[in-house]
């Protein structure tokens, strides 16, 4: 039996508020690390939170749309 081919989506790495929870997660559990200020080196910027938010509407478009057809097939 074929594997099931992945998305573009599901073979990406993790997006840029994956990576922001991932720190905020290690930050709390004592990892000594601090999030990055606004504007400084090295911190997203606008445009990335922009593009993130476009990327993260697409991927829950799609499953939405995905879970409505699989439903209407089942019906």
């Amino acid at each position: 039996m074929p594997a099931a081919k992945k998305s573009a989506a599901e073979k990406a790495k993790p997006g840029l508020y994956a990576n922001i929870h991932a720190k905020q997660e290690r930050i709390a559990h004592g990892s000594g690390e601090a999030m990055k200020k606004p504007g400084s080196e090295g911190a997203p910027s606008g445009k990335a939170f922009k593009a993130s938010a476009k990327t993260t509407a697409a991927a829950k478009k799609t499953k939405r749309s995905a879970a409505a057809k699989k439903g209407a097939k089942q019906s």
